[in-house]
């Protein structure tokens, strides 16, 4: 890693970036643009307040993922949350309430969080959490959802609630969206984001990047078929492999190139749609920003973990505070050690290093 690499700077100026290309890509839309315009602000004086942060030794990451429930209507082929049995078919006992989560959620802004990202299991199956967050302007709640739930109630609130963006997961076109999600996902992902131009919502759409569908889930084609239905944003997640025979699919050095490449084409030519790659290249951020060092997770369970790929946690927030959380044994030894930097195979460093991160829990 470069001596003079500034890592707070680096995430500070990627999250006013991607908030200045949201503003850009809702301008034909007066009351996106409006939202995003009052959100602009006040993301930054959520910037602010890191960089006052980071001043005093401490570094706050501008974004927090949120897994609201581990229930989930679908059994995607190759789920990792699944083979890890933190998704189940049932209603989970003992995850946090509404009301616990909008403790995390208020905690989040008042440390200068800008984005909290929902997640699951399926994350519209919390009603409740989801009406709360549209309660909560200052944040920007991205909802990674598999569509099956978007209704007429849904998409209203959406509309009420311009800081709800619904984040649409397929895997391409149709062929390989049902063959991984079931017989009919594809089509009702395609109905709901023609439901969404119709009534001006901003949407996005989540992509699991492998080695099998990388060229088309790059290509002009793919991209240009969801900006005609009027997506704005493109988040691109690298599949992490669970079973050896999942590391054939899991991208490599090679396709992290050719998917970063294609993403800079896509930024130039499609400058109205905002492009994502997580982990990204995490060789420019010095490292996984996982653990805190731009993002944390916490689980259904109010568990605080590196990351929804790194199960692993010694802190709950039911019974201590987000800062604390952050401070806690485990993320200080993952941020301080070596385990975020090195070079891996997969989506996650920490999931293939997991044996060494159970040994730092086991301290």
């Amino acid at each position: 890693m470069a001596q003079d690499f500034n890592l707070q700077q680096y995430l500070t100026k990627g999250v006013e970036r991607v908030v200045a290309n949201a503003v850009k890509a809702t301008l034909k839309n007066p009351k996106e643009s409006a939202f995003m315009l009052r959100f602009a602000a006040a993301s930054r004086a959520a910037s602010k307040k890191r960089a006052a942060a980071e001043r005093q030794g401490r570094h706050i990451p501008a974004f927090l993922i949120a897994s609201i429930t581990s229930s989930c209507n679908l059994h995607c082929a190759g789920c990792f949350a699944r083979s890890i049995q933190s998704t189940t078919d049932c209603a989970p006992v003992d995850q946090l309430t509404a009301e616990e989560w909008f403790s995390v959620f208020d905690e989040a802004e008042e440390m200068g969080i800008s984005f909290v990202l929902l997640m699951g299991g399926e994350p519209l199956l919390r009603r409740d959490v989801i009406e709360g967050a549209g309660k909560r302007p200052h944040i920007l709640f991205p909802i990674f959802t598999n569509g099956a739930f978007m209704d007429e109630s849904y998409f209203s609130l959406f509309d009420e609630c311009r800081n709800l963006l619904p984040v649409m997961s397929m895997e391409g076109g149709k062929s390989v969206t049902d063959a991984r999600r079931g017989v009919g996902v594809h089509e009702k992902l395609t109905a709901n984001m023609d439901e969404c131009r119709r009534r001006g919502l901003v949407f996005g759409v989540s992509v699991t990047v492998t080695k099998a569908n990388i060229g088309e889930v790059s290509s002009g084609p793919f991209v240009k078929e969801l900006s005609e239905r009027g997506c704005k944003a493109v988040i691109y997640v690298e599949y992490v492999p669970v079973t050896e025979d999942g590391k054939n699919l899991a991208p490599g050095d090679e396709e992290r190139e050719l998917l970063r490449s294609a993403i800079n084409c896509l930024r130039a030519e499609c400058p109205e749609t905002v492009f994502l790659s997580f982990p990204g290249d995490e060789k420019s951020s010095g490292g996984c920003i996982a653990a805190g060092r731009g993002f944390f997770h916490i689980n259904s369970h109010g568990g605080a973990e590196p990351c929804p790929f790194s199960p692993f946690s010694d802190t709950n927030v039911r019974d201590s505070s987000l800062g604390e959380a952050l401070d806690s044994h485990l993320f200080q030894s993952l941020r301080n050690g070596d385990y975020l930097l090195e070079d891996h195979a997969g989506g996650c460093v920490l999931y293939e290093k997991r044996s060494q991160v159970e040994a730092l829990l086991a301290r």
